[in-house]
């Protein structure tokens, strides 16, 4: 993948367009939600956009972040890196099915009633398998398209609102909710500024990557937080109450702003809008177990590749797990994934730290500025996020249990697994 169709893989591994906003808006309100969108970006998305691009273009393997983890704390911690984001990626990638059956149900209610709904989902899942053994290249290019087609229905949703804001005055901006929910929007729109470090994986089929890296990270981050505020505010600007917002709502909003055409537009770009980041995702967490497999930490059979490098047994086996957690809600799914996201983003800083520390002379293309004060003090916004993401999701239970009792459940069972895998590559 050369720059561009990195890029856009990158944005789709973040953000994918405005979908999956509406609910911070719905929560929050427009102006409480325009602060959040402004903010959180600074304190969360630029932090770990540096960290990626300081040891994405300075140790540019196949595994990424495991790999960073691995080489700069050991085999245990590097298993724990890679089982967290694994673990996460069960609740992550539900999501996007569950965001293209939510729009395709706005088009056609009757196609989505009862179990043909997880079926769509389902063949979201295959669909983007079979996409991803055509290569990494082909992922990278279908993104470039996908985000132009995904965000032509919103310029010209954009341009409908600002005509009825001229045409009416003062928007909604300043109205609130009924019941502000300001930690379910936080959640929320941190989900929507997460994993800039999913693109690091790829590192080997990516060109020149000590060059391409850092500038796909910012690029990005821009990118991500323009696409995210300008629909919001519009909608805000042409007098639509945020109440109304919870998730598919654009496509009502499109329906009252310009008439049912572009409604129809915004429901297909929805519907897109999951397959676009589902399909890079699956490219970047199939990538983990062929590094771990390299390392002896998963049975060897997973470092099998097709002609195009496409570790087709990893791919598959990712697909059918993920399937498995296509049943649980779009909200439970975000709390839980947070939590288990920020643990594994956590390692990612310390690692940042410590290689700064035990390999000062590695050459890094691009580096996090300030020194060694500026390496630690980059990783305390995603921190303090992280702390409150826990706080969060304190009262959610996922399978009769305590989010953050999952969560610690969760992080045993790697060092469990660990212990396991590691008496078998000793005696086998």
């Amino acid at each position: 993948m050369r720059l561009l169709p990195l890029l856009g893989a990158t944005y789709f591994m973040v953000a994918g367009g405005p979908y999956g906003m509406e609910d911070v808006i719905g929560k929050a309100g427009y102006w409480r939600a325009l602060m959040m969108l402004a903010i959180i970006p600074v304190i969360w998305s630029l932090p770990t956009s540096l960290m990626v691009g300081e040891l994405a273009s300075s140790i540019p393997d196949e595994g990424g972040f495991y790999v960073w983890v691995r080489r700069a704390m050991g085999r245990f911690w590097g298993f724990q890196e890679a089982w967290l984001s694994l673990a996460a990626s069960v609740f992550d990638m539900a999501i996007y099915p569950a965001i293209f059956v939510l729009y395709l149900s706005r088009f056609a209610p009757a196609w989505t009633a009862g179990y043909r709904g997880t079926l769509w989902a389902l063949a979201v899942v295959v669909g983007c398998a079979l996409w991803n053994l055509t290569g990494a290249k082909a992922v990278g290019q279908a993104s470039v398209a996908l985000f132009c087609l995904l965000l032509a229905p919103f310029v010209a949703l954009i341009a409908a609102a600002l005509w009825t804001w001229h045409g009416h005055g003062a928007g909604a901006l300043l109205h609130s909710v009924g019941t502000p929910d300001l930690a379910g929007a936080i959640s929320v729109t941190m989900w929507n500024y997460m994993g800039w470090d999913n693109a690091s994986t790829v590192a080997e089929e990516v060109d020149d990557p000590q060059r391409n890296y850092p500038r796909a990270m910012l690029g990005a981050t821009l990118l991500v937080a323009v696409t995210y505020i300008l629909p919001l505010a519009a909608v805000g600007l042409a007098g639509l109450a945020p109440g109304q917002f919870s998730t598919g709502a654009w496509a009502d909003a499109a329906r009252t702003l310009a008439g049912p055409l572009l409604g129809l537009a915004v429901v297909a770009g929805g519907m897109m809008n999951g397959v676009a980041m589902f399909n890079p995702l699956m490219m970047s967490y199939s990538r983990i177990p062929f590094a771990m497999a390299e390392d002896g930490l998963l049975p060897s059979v997973l470092q099998r590749r097709t002609r195009r490098g496409v570790p087709w047994v990893s791919v598959l086996l990712c697909a059918a797990i993920w399937a498995l957690a296509l049943r649980f809600t779009f909200e439970r799914l975000i709390s839980i994934d947070l939590v288990l996201y920020g643990a594994s983003l956590l390692l990612e800083f310390v690692a940042l730290v410590v290689l700064r520390y035990r390999e000062p002379n590695l050459h890094r293309p691009f580096r996090v500025p300030g020194g060694m004060v500026g390496a630690i003090a980059v990783g305390i916004g995603p921190a303090l996020l992280i702390v409150f993401a826990l706080w969060a999701a304190r009262n959610e239970k996922v399978l009769g249990l305590n989010a953050l009792l999952f969560s610690a459940v969760i992080g045993v069972a790697g060092a469990a697994v660990y212990a396991v895998t590691e008496l078998i590559r000793r005696y086998a």
